[in-house]
C-alpha cells in the first residue's frame, strides 16, 4: 500500500487500497475530475484535487428514529433488521424492483430500489442495516415505505460511528462523471480518515494560524467532508464552518501573495520606454481631439500619462461603461508614445472591431504624419509580409490587430505601448506574448465590462485602475422593456415606425442556423423571413460569425452608410460596433443571454442623441435566474450595478476566465459570499510580504505559487 500523498496522481489512487477502487476506477475518476476542472490531461489531476472537490451540501443523518416515530414525508435514519426480500419485474420485464420488509422493536417498514438486483446479496435476510430516506405512509400495506433509500449494512463488530452513509452527518456531492454521491462519499471517507499533519504539510505560517484563529490544513480537509458535531450544520451548508473558513482564506491568500509578488517585480523591473510630455506634445494631442473630453476621460488620461512618464512600466486597467469613450483616451496615450519615438499596438478580439478601430483612428489621424495599419488573419500573405517588414523597420507607428499581432514573424522596432481592448476575451498567454514583443512596454488593458470591486481585488490586484464613470454629453439613456411572444406584432409595428423615421435597428438571435438540439429562432432563417414577410419595404441585412471577413466588413460598411435599415445578427455585434443612427435593439430569446452580454448588446444603441430602445423578447421565463437577469436589465443601465449582480448570479468562474490559464484559481472561495475573507487575505498578504525574511516557512508557499501559471501570469490583465 502506497503512503498517501496529496500530490500523488489520482490515476494511481488504487495503490492506496481504497475499497472498491481498482486501476480502472482510478483512471475513470481522474478523467471525470480533469473534465470538471477544464484540464486536458487526467495525469495532471492529483489526490489534492479530489480533496478540494467539496460537498454540494450536508445532511444530518445522525439521529436514529424508531419506526413508531416516522411521519409522512419525514427524512430519517432508522436501524432495522431485514425480514423478507425479493425481486420482481415490472413494465413487461424492462425494469426490476428489489424490495425488502424490515422491523425494529416498534414496527415494520418497506423499502424498494429500482434496477438494483445485486442488492439481494448486499441486503440478505437477518442483516442489521441503517436506512436513510424520505418515508411515506402506504395505506394498503399499512406501513411506511421509502424509495431508493441510502443504506448501511452493520456487522457485529460495527458501531454507529463506523457508518459512512447513514447514522451521522454526511456530505452530498454533485455527480462527477459516472460517480454519484454515494461512491464519492465512500472514496473520500477513506481518503480523509488517515490525514495527519505529516501527510498534509501546513502551508500557512504558524503565526497566521494563531492570530487569525484558523484550524490546521489536514483538519480542515477532514472536517470539510465529514463535519464535526460541535459546529452547527447550518454553518457547513453556508460555507462558514471553521473548515470552510480555513480553506477559503488559503485560496484567497495564495492569489493575493501572487499579486503582491507581481507588483514587486514590476516595480523593480527597469522600464523600456522613456516618456516625457511637454507643451509641444500637449498641443499635438489637443489638435487631434475633435471634441472636449469629459471629466472622467481627462482624469483617466492624466493617470495614464503619469504612469507612462514614471520610472516603472505602466500596468493599468481602464474600465468604463459602454460608450464612455475609453478608446479615445487610449488613442491619446498612443500619440504620447509615438511622439516620444515609440510604436504602439492595439489588440482587439474580433476582426470587425479591429477594422472599426482602424477606420476611426485613421480618420482622426488623417492630417498627421503617423502611419496607422491594420493587421488581421484574413490579410493575404504578401500583405502580411509587407506589414511585418514595415513594423520591424519602425515605419508603422500604430498597428491595430487581432491575435495576428502575436503570430510568428511579427517583430516590432521599438514597441513602447501595448493597449489590449476587451481584455477578458484573450487568454493570459496571448496577452503575455504581445507584451513580450516590447522591452518592458507600458501596458493599458481596457474593458467595457465594469468590474465589481471584489473581482478587481483578485484578478487585477496588481494593476492600477482608472474608471470612467461619466458618459459623453448628448448621450440619452436607453429605455429597456421586457416583452413576451404576445407582443411580437406590436414590436414589429414599432420597428417599422422607427425605420420610417430614418432610424436603424438591430435584431439579435442566439443561433446562426437552425439547430436540432435547440428549439430557438436563428438569424439566417429569420433574416429571410423578416425581409420577405414582415418588412418587405425595408432593407434587411445579415451578419454572423460564420461569414468571411470580407463579407462581414461589407455588411457593416453598408449598415454604417445607412444602406441597410434592419441588421439581423448574432452576438458578433456585441463588442465595439458603433452606429450612432441605430436606435432599436431587439434581442430574441433574451433569457438565453448572460447579464454582461445583454448589457453589451444594449450598448450598441443609444450612441447618438436620439432616444433609443432595447426590447428583451423572452420565450421562456421558467427559471428564477432568467427572470432575475431580465429584471435587472429593465431596472438599470448602470454597468457597475449590472456587473455586481452578474457576479452574484453566475459566480466568478466565467467572469474571471480562469480556465484560460489551465486551471481554475478558486475551487472553494466565492467572491460575493466571501468578501470579508478576501479583504482579510489581502491585508495578511501585504503583512507577510513585508516580514518574509522573519518567516522562513513562507518560502515553501511562495515557491509553490511561483510554479503555478494561473498565479504567475495574473498581472497581465
Amino acid at each position: 500500500m502506497s503512503a498517501l500523498s496529496l500530490q500523488m496522481p489520482l490515476v494511481r489512487l488504487h495503490q492506496c487500497r481504497i475499497p472498491r477502487v481498482g486501476p480502472q476506477r482510478a483512471r475513470a475518476l481522474a478523467a471525470a475530475l480533469a473534465d470538471f476542472l477544464g484540464l486536458s490531461d487526467p495525469q495532471q489531476v492529483t489526490v489534492e484535487d479530489l480533496l478540494l472537490y467539496l460537498p454540494l451540501r450536508y445532511e444530518d443523518r445522525s439521529h436514529l428514529a424508531r419506526i413508531v416515530e416516522l411521519r409522512e414525508n419525514m427524512w430519517a435514519s432508522i436501524e432495522v433488521v431485514v425480514r423478507v426480500t425479493g425481486s420482481y419485474a415490472v413494465k413487461g420485464g424492462q425494469l426490476t424492483i428489489f424490495e425488502l420488509s424490515a422491523t425494529d422493536e416498534t414496527g415494520q417498514i418497506r423499502a424498494f430500489w429500482w434496477n438494483r438486483p445485486w442488492l439481494e446479496k448486499a441486503l440478505p435476510r437477518g442483516a442489521r442495516v441503517i436506512l436513510y430516506g424520505q418515508w411515506r405512509y402506504n395505506a394498503p400495506r399499512r406501513c411506511f415505505e421509502a424509495e431508493n433509500p441510502d443504506f448501511e449494512v452493520l456487522t457485529e463488530a460495527d458501531d454507529l460511528a463506523a457508518a459512512i452513509h447513514t447514522g451521522r452527518r454526511v456530505p452530498v456531492y454533485r455527480k462527477l462523471g459516472p460517480f454519484t454521491t454515494r461512491p464519492l462519499r465512500a472514496i473520500l471517507y477513506h481518503l480523509v480518515q488517515p490525514l495527519t499533519a505529516e501527510s498534509v504539510p501546513e502551508m500557512l505560517p504558524e503565526e497566521t494560524l494563531r492570530r487569525l484563529h484558523l484550524i490546521p490544513r489536514h483538519e480542515a480537509l477532514r472536517r470539510v467532508h465529514f463535519p464535526d458535531e460541535e459546529t452547527p450544520l447550518e454553518d457547513y451548508n453556508e460555507a462558514r464552518s471553521p473548515a470552510h473558513r480555513r480553506l477559503i482564506f488559503e485560496e484567497f491568500l495564495r492569489l493575493q501573495l501572487a499579486l503582491g509578488r507581481r507588483r514587486e517585480e514590476r516595480e523593480r523591473s527597469p522600464k523600456g520606454p522613456r516618456i516625457r510630455v511637454d507643451d509641444r506634445i500637449r498641443e499635438i494631442v489637443r489638435a487631434i481631439l475633435p471634441f472636449r473630453l469629459t471629466e472622467g476621460q481627462r482624469h483617466a488620461l492624466r493617470e495614464i500619462v503619469r504612469d507612462m512618464c514614471s520610472s516603472r512600466p505602466m500596468n493599468r486597467l481602464l474600465q468604463g461603461d459602454v460608450g464612455s469613450g475609453k478608446t479615445i483616451v487610449a488613442l491619446l496615450a498612443m500619440i504620447v508614445a509615438v511622439e516620444n519615438g515609440y510604436q504602439a499596438a492595439l489588440m482587439v478580439p474580433t476582426e470587425i472591431l479591429a477594422e472599426q478601430h482602424a477606420r476611426n483612428i485613421k480618420r482622426l489621424l488623417a492630417h498627421t504624419p503617423y502611419r496607422v495599419e491594420l493587421l488581421t488573419g484574413s490579410l493575404r500573405n504578401t500583405e502580411k509580409r509587407e506589414l511585418h517588414e514595415a513594423l520591424s523597420r519602425g515605419e508603422i507607428q500604430i498597428v491595430i490587430g487581432t491575435h495576428a499581432l502575436i503570430q510568428e514573424g511579427v517583430r516590432f522596432h521599438n514597441l513602447g505601448l501595448v493597449v489590449i481592448d476587451e481584455q477578458h476575451r484573450f487568454g493570459v498567454l496571448q496577452r503575455a506574448e504581445l507584451i513580450r514583443r516590447g522591452y518592458n512596454p507600458d501596458v493599458l488593458v481596457m474593458t467595457a465590462t465594469p468590474i465589481p470591486r471584489s473581482l478587481a481585488m483578485t484578478v487585477y490586484g496588481d494593476l492600477d485602475i482608472s474608471i470612467i464613470r461619466d458618459l459623453p454629453p448628448g448621450r440619452t439613456p436607453v429605455r429597456t422593456f421586457l416583452r413576451t411572444e404576445e407582443a411580437r406584432p406590436a414590436i414589429y409595428q414599432f420597428i417599422a415606425t422607427q425605420v420610417r423615421a430614418g432610424r436603424q435597428v438591430y435584431i439579435v438571435y442566439p443561433l446562426v442556423e437552425e439547430s436540432e438540439k435547440m428549439d430557438l429562432l436563428n438569424a439566417t432563417q429569420m433574416a429571410e423571413h423578416l425581409q420577405r414577410v414582415i418588412f418587405p419595404e425595408f432593407r434587411v441585412g445579415l451578419l454572423h460569425g460564420k461569414m468571411r471577413p470580407a463579407e462581414k466588413d461589407d455588411v457593416m460598411r453598408r449598415f454604417l452608410a445607412r444602406e441597410i435599415d434592419i441588421l439581423v445578427a448574432t452576438t458578433v455585434i456585441e463588442v465595439g460596433v458603433d452606429v450612432p443612427n441605430a436606435t432599436v435593439m431587439l434581442i430574441e430569446h433574451a433569457e438565453r443571454f448572460g447579464l454582461a452580454q445583454l448589457h453589451q448588446l444594449r450598448g450598441r444603441v443609444g450612441r447618438g442623441a436620439a432616444e433609443s430602445y432595447c426590447i428583451l423578447l423572452a420565450h421562456d421565463l421558467a427559471t428564477p435566474e432568467a427572470r432575475e437577469r431580465l429584471r435587472v436589465m429593465v431596472e438599470t443601465t448602470d454597468g457597475f450595478k449590472i456587473a455586481e449582480k452578474d457576479l452574484e448570479i453566475r459566480g466568478p468562474g466565467e467572469l474571471m476566465g480562469t480556465r484560460q490559464s489551465g486551471a481554475p484559481i478558486f475551487r472553494i472561495a466565492h467572491l460575493v459570499r466571501d468578501q470579508s475573507l478576501l479583504e482579510l487575505a489581502r491585508r495578511e498578504a501585504r503583512f507577510l510580504l513585508t516580514r518574509r525574511s522573519q518567516l522562513p516557512e513562507l518560502k515553501a508557499l511562495l515557491d509553490e505559487i511561483r510554479r503555478q501559471p494561473q498565479y504567475g501570469l495574473t498581472s497581465i490583465g
